[in-house]
């Protein structure tokens, strides 16, 4: 890495923060981001703790720009990628309690477009067989992993030029690509994850309500919690707001035809309009601060009423999917699966569970975690990898419970006061 790069984090201070940095109570969080991201050069991390529905801390650490200096706050805002699926899940679960659609519905039943007309295949008819409960359990049919197989999201130019397209595909040119495509599996036989659920589960969105994916989120799912800094993303530098952090691909040499203008065919990093950021968003797309995030998660403590779901909807969301997807080939429930947009572990026979979602793209590592106990908690990093190419927020999750664990005395908090 740079050495410019690795210069700074050696000296890396924690920005503003709540509460005050140095409280005794909390000091696990200061010690463990005070030496990861220098073990593991990472350039920024912004961290944010709820207990109780009250957040108790929120920091920044590193720099949100390498080249400007820039700190990181705790109110800096990060993409979370694949953190914007439990968004997704809740919106999803919200209009199924309102009677706009059955979870067991097929999407073809709400949404219209027309599949793309490939030269070599034909629109897979058992299209007509996935439902909006598959998609949100990574169960409608995509295999991304297999021989031969490829993820939508990452082939923009591919589809840009079948489709003879004028820029980037948007979620609607990327969901009426695969509907001309052959599936890969009977949709509900097994769970493979899948990005292209997601972006199906947005054209949902918008044919049940006649509102954008975006708009219909921020309104309904977001501000109810008094969350107003959360959008979707942009590729471009330029076109970002100064509360946005910047990233830093672990690949620093690493380049991408430019997607957007002005830059359209230039070289440029992957995270600056290599990829096609814009055409993410309900599998990947937010831009949130942490706080914003745990503040988000709150929202289903257990112990407490939901401002935007009923306790059956919550359950639902997390229920054990059915078949292969809720179990091992011996039949024996599996530890961990993919519910409604989040992944969930029952703990015992409570009734409760952890439950979390992680986050990754070129520049961008991502965690939210919801512990059974009422401890929630976001990490939000600008880089993908460290030096040994693992992912930040995969290192980080166990560190963060650990740390939870050795808290001795949690502050009284505070129903989440501005931060920065």
């Amino acid at each position: 890495m740079p050495t410019s790069r690795r210069a700074f984090l050696v000296s890396a201070l924690a920005a503003s923060a709540f509460p005050a940095r140095g409280a005794d109570d909390l000091a696990p969080f200061d010690k463990l981001f005070d030496g990861f991201l220098e073990t593991h050069r990472v350039p920024g991390a912004a961290v944010a703790v709820t207990r109780g529905g009250k957040l108790v801390y929120a920091r920044g650490f590193g720099r949100a720009n390498v080249e400007k200096k820039l700190p990181v706050r705790a109110d800096t805002r990060f993409r979370i990628a694949s953190v914007s699926k439990p968004l997704t899940g809740v919106a999803v679960m919200m209009l199924a309690e309102q009677k706009k659609f059955a979870l067991d519905d097929t999407v073809l039943k709400h949404i219209a477009l027309k599949p793309f007309a490939h030269k070599d295949a034909k629109p897979d008819p058992r299209w007509a067989e996935v439902t909006i409960r598959q998609c949100l359990q990574h169960t409608g049919g995509w295999d991304r992993d297999r021989t031969g197989g490829f993820d939508p999201i990452g082939i923009p130019g591919r589809i840009t030029d079948q489709m003879k397209l004028a820029g980037p595909p948007t979620p609607d040119d990327v969901v009426r690509y695969m509907m001309g495509a052959r599936l890969d599996f009977d949709p509900g036989t097994k769970a493979v994850y899948s990005n292209l659920g997601y972006l199906v589960l947005g054209r949902v969105i918008e044919a049940v309500t006649g509102a954008k994916y975006e708009p219909w989120v921020k309104k309904n799912v977001l501000a109810p919690l008094g969350i107003t800094g959360m959008a979707l993303g942009r590729a471009l530098p330029q076109n970002r707001t100064a509360s946005e952090a910047s990233y830093y691909d672990a690949r620093p040499d690493s380049r991408g035809r430019c997607l957007y203008p002005p830059k359209v065919g230039e070289l440029v990093p992957w995270p600056d309009g290599g990829m096609n950021v814009e055409g993410f968003e309900a599998h990947g797309g937010w831009v949130a601060s942490a706080v914003d995030l745990v503040r988000f998660a709150s929202a289903f403590d257990y112990g407490t009423k939901s401002p935007l779901l009923s306790a059956g909807s919550i359950t639902e969301m997390w229920t054990r999917p059915t078949g292969a997807a809720g179990t091992e080939a011996d039949g024996k429930p599996r530890a961990a699966y993919l519910g409604c947009g989040w992944m969930v572990r029952p703990v015992g026979n409570t009734g409760r569970a952890n439950t979390w979602h992680t986050g990754l793209i070129a520049g961008t590592s991502a965690l939210l975690v919801r512990r059974s106990d009422g401890l929630n908690w976001a990490v939000l990093f600008n880089t993908d990898a460290n030096p040994d190419d693992k992912r930040p927020a995969d290192l980080i999750d166990p560190l963060m419970h650990e740390a939870a664990n050795t808290v001795k005395a949690w502050p009284a908090g505070d129903p989440f006061p501005k931060v920065k």
